[in-house]
């Protein structure tokens, strides 16, 4: 209950915010990829401003989304090792106590623990 309230405290401005952003920046610009001959028809792309401005956010959140991730990759590494030992002791932990469980049930005499 309370993630969705948070999330519409969040999303619903930010959705305003987007949509006056979209409104007001309807005007046709021209983003020029050559530097030097700007009115190169091959290497320009002309749309309203806002797309430009979400195409850069979605790339931005793409970026820092990979940035994230490959900071990250030494940790999720490191789960993984050790739920590996995690599996391992515990199939050794399984097998003691069945071995132990055994030797009870035998009526064989057990060695005292330290």
């Amino acid at each position: 209950m309370v993630k969705k309230v948070v999330s519409l405290v969040v999303f619903v401005p930010l959705a305003i915010v987007l949509i006056v952003l979209s409104v007001a920046n309807r005007q046709a610009v021209t983003l020029a990829l050559n530097p030097f001959k700007p009115d190169d028809a091959l290497l320009s792309l002309t749309a309203p401003f806002f797309v430009f401005l979400f195409l850069a956010l979605i790339l931005g959140l793409l970026l820092g989304s990979a940035a994230t991730w490959l900071a990250q990759g030494k940790y999720r590494k490191k789960a993984r090792t050790e739920s590996r030992q995690v599996v391992r002791w515990q199939a050794e932990a399984d097998r003691h106590k069945s071995r132990a469980e055994q030797l009870a049930g035998s009526g064989l005499p057990q060695i005292p623990a330290k």
